[in-house]
C-alpha cells in the first residue's frame, strides 16, 4: 500500500533523471495529471500522456527535455500539510524554480497562483 502517490511520482522522476532516461511511467491519477500539465506549461518536460497498458492499470508516460529538472522536492507531505496565502507562497531557488500549488482553481504553478491571487497548498517545488 502506497501512503503517498505524489510522493512516488516525484521520486520516479527523480530517478530517471539520474539515470538518465528520456522518459518515465507511473500509475495515473487526475493529481498526477495536473502536476504534469504544470510542468509542461512551465517547460520542465516535453509531453506526457496517459495510455492503457492492462485492463485497469492505467499509466502516465512523461518525455523529458534534457536537463530541463536538475531537481524536484516534495513539500506538503500526508503527515505535515503545507498551506499557505498568495502573498507568503516562497520563491524557489530565487525565482528560477517553481513551486506548484493546489488551489480552489485547480494545480497551477506559483506564479500563476499570484497572480489570480489564489493561495493554497504547496505539493511541490522543481528546479
Amino acid at each position: 500500500m502506497m501512503t503517498d502517490p505524489i510522493a512516488d511520482m516525484l521520486t520516479r522522476i527523480r530517478n530517471a533523471i539520474r539515470a538518465g532516461h528520456d522518459r518515465v511511467e507511473f500509475p495515473a491519477s487526475r493529481a498526477k495529471a495536473s502536476i504534469c500539465k504544470v510542468l509542461k506549461d512551465e517547460g520542465y518536460i516535453r509531453s506526457f500522456k496517459i495510455i492503457a497498458k492492462a485492463q485497469n492499470d492505467i499509466k502516465l508516460k512523461v518525455l523529458f527535455k534534457e536537463d530541463a529538472i536538475t531537481g524536484i522536492e516534495r513539500v506538503s507531505k500526508p503527515g505535515l500539510r503545507r498551506y499557505t496565502g498568495y502573498t507568503e507562497i516562497p520563491r524557489v531557488i530565487s525565482g528560477l524554480g517553481t513551486a506548484i500549488v493546489s488551489t480552489s482553481k485547480g494545480v497551477i504553478s506559483d506564479r500563476e497562483a499570484k497572480k489570480l491571487k489564489v493561495g493554497g497548498e504547496i505539493l511541490c517545488n522543481v528546479w
